[in-house]
């Protein structure tokens, strides 16, 4: 056979070039030449209150093309009265009590603020929760390398990121016998003299001698190394109320930005005593994309190169972004580009901002292709395309869509999607469980259940594993702990497994949050049965009269609440309040995270990337189109078909995948502006092989004519859907189904005995054509129709033909072709 060379002559389309508008010349980073418009100056009114109070200064200017630019370090600041507040380095300090204004003036341009200066003079003792801990934190002192890691370092143990104040404070100030400090001289304290290298610290330096930092901790040490203070209880018998930041308010929140461009940040932290004031000095900074965009332990913004990216922003247990968008171009005009819903004008806003313009849509057969493979899991017939193809109405696609989502190979590809997601495994559940709960999530697809009410299910299920599926969901984890873990990131794409030993490092989950949500789970409990025999194995799911949650740092029960949600019981099943809580329109999570999911599963990329990471730290690439869609989804009342009808008729959806000039600087795709090729899941590879040589692969235990979508659990023995990346079913991550390419995908399609068994089979495809002597155009069509989805080309007609007529026999130059056309990029992926 000539199945090597051809090889070497794999098929792959032409390449789409569209027109691109004219650009106009990219911005320079230097500040224009002409005087600003307008001068946009944070905060508006200045307060300092206290004597360490700090507020710094940040001017924006705005040019008349449009263009801002920071100008903190180069306006002219004059107080009207010097004696109250000094300013260096960009901030303003206090010094006397009083009330002035402050100038601000450049090119020409000024503005004028309010400011008040309040207890400068005043002996107010340093705050450990508001002002050392940050130091620590900031330091890297209670980071997981140094003293926050769980054993500590040197002897020296704190709370990860400072979590636990009380808890850090009797360290520094109890632990090694107190040795650790001496009061009454501060400069002779280990905890100042070795940050500082006054004594040697395998950490380096961490202070600078006699900076404000180190001047800072020296006063708390002077003024007796106060203890963290509590807030009064706001109900009377309630315990006191931890100090806490409530919020980060970063200024400016974004920025267009230009290479080698830089922005000042200041960073306003709203404490839950009402307290608001400037941390940008202690804040911790980390730029989430430095290719893009650098940020500087003092939250100075570098731009560097064109895309979109984020600084990340902690401060007291909270976290914040600050969005950094650098243009690929700056269009002189930009097209009338169509449009066919919300989706489409969502991105075409972002397209614009960024200068970006999409590739042509995709042609027909690409996409019917492309919509049956992720509506169906599999490819369309040759009859479906010539249908198709043969319909010359402008509706065409949007009636391709319609039918697809109601054909019963929608169950079978949606089922199996929701079997990945809800762990159904043999493993775990037993076969009889794995079973019931496969065949209500079938039922539940089958039947148009809303999403809400199939999840409102889920949540609150309970009777035997083996009569009621979604039972099983509570087999798949052991303890409250497990299952609010899986509600968490299935349900609402937010990963709280951190926040269990301490407050999550990039997120403003804390262990507060974690076990008020582990506490609904807190009365479920199992129990064995012998209702289907001593060895049945199967077990009931109820709920007991009793059962809390303590909080292992606090100690103490823990009231059930939701995230962000305030604190809920029920008397009989505190579940239904938290499937309550999460199932309506209003709730930040849940629709938020599953347009999200969906998204991604039609796009080959989410809007959030992990699908399931939705963190305030980790942005979506295009917030408006992720909240547009959610509101939409919800509005609908939770209609899986409705969500993936509208991203399906989406032009942005349809739209080709190769690049053109205006979007191939978009290297990652990351803004849609033309397709994503993906591979063909483990399932959906399986399939099209058997439907391209006309085979059937029996599966054990399963009749002959099952489907690799249709399999109840990934227990179903298949090398090749291991081998291509089928997920175990043991994790809740979204990770956990893998489209990496590895040579033992090459070796078992192009040197197996697998795919040339399948090819030759003497009841397969190729074996049929050659017995029907369908002559070689014909058979030719058929070949690529059934593997690529479209007609060949003229060319490949011949080339075929070619083929064909050298080989041996023509079956053996058919069999040739198939496993050519078997073997291509373009069958093996879906593009």
């Amino acid at each position: 056979m000539f199945r090597f060379v051809l090889g070497l002559l794999l098929i792959c389309s032409a390449a789409v070039r569209a027109e691109t508008p004219a650009a106009a010349p990219v911005p320079s980073a230097a500040l224009p030449t002409t005087p600003p418009t307008k001068l946009q100056v944070f905060p508006a009114e200045i307060t300092l209150d206290g004597p360490r109070a700090e507020q710094r200064l940040i001017v924006l200017g705005e040019f008349a093309n449009g263009v801002k630019r920071d100008l903190s370090e180069v306006v002219s600041v004059r107080l009207a009265n010097p004696a109250l507040a000094e300013f260096r380095d960009g901030t303003l300090l206090p010094k006397q009590d009083g009330q002035t204004t402050v100038t601000i003036q450049f090119g020409g341009i000024s503005q004028t603020l309010p400011m008040t200066v309040v207890r400068s003079q005043a002996d107010l003792p340093v705050d450990f929760i508001r002002e050392i801990e940050p130091i620590l934190t900031k330091s890297g002192c209670n980071g997981g390398g140094c003293h926050g890691a769980a054993l500590g370092r040197g002897g020296f143990r704190l709370s990860l990121f400072g979590f636990d104040p009380a808890f850090d404070h009797a360290q520094i100030v109890q632990s090694a016998e107190g040795r650790r400090i001496v009061l009454e001289d501060a400069e002779r304290s280990i905890l100042l003299a070795k940050p500082a290298l006054q004594m040697e610290h395998g950490g380096g330096e961490k202070l600078k001698l006699n900076g404000r930092d180190y001047v800072r901790l020296r006063q708390w040490l002077e003024d007796g190394a106060p203890e963290p203070i509590a807030l009064p209880a706001k109900e009377k018998g309630k315990p006191a109320e931890e100090l806490t930041v409530k919020e980060l308010l970063p200024f400016p929140a974004s920025r267009v930005m230009v290479p080698g461009e830089t922005q000042q940040l200041a960073i306003t932290a709203v404490w839950n005593d009402g307290r608001r004031e400037d941390v940008t000095a202690v804040a911790q900074f980390d730029a989430l994309n430095e290719s893009v965009a650098a940020v500087t332990s003092m939250g100075r913004i570098t731009a560097k190169s064109t895309g979109e990216s984020a600084v990340m922003v902690r401060f007291g247990g909270q976290a914040a972004i600050v969005t950094v968008s650098l243009p690929f171009a700056r269009l002189r005009e930009y097209p009338q580009l169509p449009r066919n819903n919300f989706v489409d004008d969502r991105l075409i806003a972002k397209w614009r901002d960024l200068g970006l313009t999409p590739s042509p849509l995709a042609n027909d057969e690409t996409f019917l292709r492309r919509m049956y493979l992720d509506v169906l899991g599999r490819l369309p017939t040759p009859e479906e395309i010539r249908a198709f193809l043969a319909d010359s109405s402008p509706e065409k696609r949007a009636k391709a869509i319609d039918a697809a989502l109601d054909k019963p190979e929608f169950v079978d590809f949606w089922s199996l999607k929701w079997g990945d997601l809800l762990r159904i495994n043999r493993d775990a559940l037993t076969e009889k469980g794995m079973w019931s709960f496969h065949n209500w999530v079938r039922s539940q697809m089958r039947d148009g259940v809303t999403v809400d009410a199939f999840v409102r299910d889920i949540i609150t299920a309970e009777g035997s594993t083996y009569t009621d599926g979604p039972a099983n969901f509570y087999r798949t984890g052991r303890n409250p702990e497990e299952w609010a873990e899986s509600v968490a990131q299935v349900f609402m794409g937010v990963r709280m497994q951190c926040a269990k030993c301490h407050h999550h490092p990039f997120e403003k989950w804390s262990q507060d949050d974690y076990y008020g949500l582990t506490a609904f789970f807190a009365r479920l409990s199992t129990k064995n049965s012998t209702e289907f025999g001593i060895f049945g194995r199967e077990s009931v799911i109820f709920i007991r009269d009793f059962g809390e949650v303590s909080h292992p740092r606090k100690k103490g029960f823990v009231a059930p609440r939701p995230l962000d949600g305030p604190a809920m019981d029920d008397d009989l099943d505190r579940r239904r309040k938290l499937a309550d809580w999460l199932t309506t329109p209003e709730n930040p999570f849940f629709a938020r995270n599953l347009v999200n999911r969906f998204w991604g599963y039609l796009m080959g990329r989410g809007l959030v990337e992990p699908l399931d990471d939705m963190r305030q730290t980790n942005p979506a690439c295009n917030p408006e189109l992720l909240d547009a869609l959610a509101a939409d989804f919800a509005r609908s009342g939770y209609q899986l078909k409705h969500i993936l009808r509208t991203i399906l008729n989406s032009r942005a959806y349809q739209l080709d995948s190769h690049t053109t000039p205006g979007n191939a600087a978009d290297a990652l795709n990351t803004h849609f502006a033309r397709a994503h090729v993906k591979r063909l899941t483990a399932e959906q590879l399986a399939d099209a092989l058997d439907f391209a040589t006309g085979t059937q692969e029996k599966y054990t235990g399963l009749p002959l004519g099952t489907k690799a979508v249709q399999l109840p659990d990934s227990r179903v023995q298949s090398y090749i859907m291991d081998v291509f990346g089928r997920p175990a079913r043991q994790v809740v991550c979204e990770c956990e189904r893998t489209t990496q390419p590895n040579i033992a995908q090459a070796l078992h399609l192009m040197n197996g005995d697998f795919l040339n068994n399948k090819i030759a089979r003497s009841t397969g495809r190729v074996e049929s054509l050659a017995k029907a002597r369908i002559p070689a155009p014909l058979a030719i069509q058929e070949l690529y129709l059934v593997t690529l989805s479209r007609l060949p080309r003229p060319d490949e007609v011949a080339k075929a033909q070619g083929w064909i007529a050298n080989a041996p026999t023509p079956r053996e130059g058919l069999q040739d072709l198939l496993w050519a056309l078997l073997n291509s990029k373009e069958f093996l992926f879906n593009h």
